[in-house]
């Protein structure tokens, strides 16, 4: 991997120690994960003590202080094996951290950051309801501000890292108020235990069965003026940025997985024989196994670029949009490819290919859709 110029000899000795937890200590618990619906806290809590929460916090608030591509890398390692632990991973470093880092005040940032950083608080993202994701000025929640309390009403659905034991809250968009006939969107944190929020877990899930998905609930619930994040009409603002970022995590949640897939099927085409030799020597299976390679090496580079411009505070949200379409649109052609290779044997529980193949549906949707990432796209081209 050091032929890639972004890859550097530390980058590569972070890859091998994750890969290397991810086969002992996700591999082996994965199917039973996924077949089960369970949010590991043991696992979430081993994740934290290898140091992938917090990755680019500054290590005087509890984190690694390691650069965008680090991070990447150790969500593509995780994917290869389980995107569950992966995304719980993306979730808490992109979704929750990021935009307190970024927007949050230094009250703020002392309170929630090192707890997030440790995997033994987790953290949701509050944008998604039954009337608003691609349109985010489909927002109906509501936050009212008296007498120095904001007083929250209204609900959010498919949140991650929402509804579990260790979930400490969420950071939620809401409408705040009107400005020139528009709605006025801010953004507020929400700390579980909070009177008036409750949440429920989202059971019988296609795909990332083992991560923490739910629902949010909010009955005339108070908190401080000061939970705002950032100024108040912001709320678009830092949901948006927040998903720029956020969107190479999912791109590595695809190539992670696209590799996986590719792996397997790749081992498996060696050892299946039919008509006295191994599948692989057969052109029709060689010729997948060759554009699933072409494919891992472009969806790689492309999203390494996007993190190197990051890095160097160069515009990257073209990029991102990019590397997630790119890399979520490979991931579902390799996984269905490595199915077709692997025959019947991959239509059945608990083989991971068949897990692949569910897992990967949900990356054309979440942190932007192929299509609305087709619209960003047009748009810097003047479209």
């Amino acid at each position: 991997m050091l032929s890639n110029p972004f890859v550097t000899e530390a980058h590569e000795t972070l890859r091998m120690r994750v890969r290397e937890f991810a086969e002992r200590e996700i591999k082996p618990l994965a199917a039973d994960l996924d077949e089960t619906e369970t949010f590991s806290l043991e696992l979430t809590a081993k994740m934290g003590d290898m140091g992938f929460f917090g990755i680019q916090v500054p290590k005087e608030l509890g984190g690694q202080n390691l650069d965008t591509l680090s991070y990447i890398i150790i969500v593509e390692e995780l994917a290869r094996v389980d995107s569950s632990q992966a995304a719980t991973v993306a979730a808490v470093n992109s979704l929750a951290i990021a935009p307190i880092m970024k927007y949050g005040t230094e009250e703020q940032k002392r309170r929630f950051i090192p707890p997030l950083s440790t995997g033994k608080m987790t953290w949701a993202f509050g944008l998604t309801e039954e009337k608003a994701g691609s349109d985010a000025m489909g927002t109906e929640t509501t936050a009212t501000l008296e007498n120095g309390f904001w007083l929250i009403n209204g609900t959010k659905t498919h949140i991650t890292n929402s509804a579990s034991s260790i979930s400490g809250g969420v950071t939620l968009q809401a409408v705040t108020g009107q400005k020139n006939g528009r709605k006025q969107l801010s953004a507020i944190i929400v700390e579980r235990g909070t009177p008036g929020f409750t949440t429920e877990p989202s059971k019988q899930k296609m795909m990332w069965r083992a991560s923490d998905t739910g629902k949010l609930f909010f009955k005339d619930c108070k908190v401080p003026a000061g939970n705002l994040l950032g100024e108040e009409g912001y709320g678009g603002r830092i949901m948006l940025n927040t998903l720029d970022a956020g969107r190479l995590s999912i791109a590595a949640i695809g190539l992670g997985l696209a590799l996986g897939a590719m792996e397997a099927s790749l081992e498996y085409s060696k050892e299946r024989v039919q008509f006295a030799k191994p599948i692989s020597k057969f052109q029709a299976v060689g010729f997948k196994l060759a554009d699933m390679d072409v494919k891992t090496e472009l969806a790689r580079n492309t999203l390494y670029n996007a993190c190197w411009r990051k890095d160097n505070n160069m515009q990257f949200a073209r990029e991102a949009a990019i590397s997630k379409l790119y890399a979520s649109e490979i991931a579902r052609e390799i996984a269905d490819e490595a199915v077709q290779i692997h025959g019947a044997k991959g239509l059945f529980k608990p083989h991971p290919v068949e897990r692949f193949y569910r897992d990967q549906r949900l990356l054309q949707i979440g942190e932007g859709t192929s299509e609305i990432l087709r619209l960003v796209i047009s748009r810097y081209l003047g479209v």
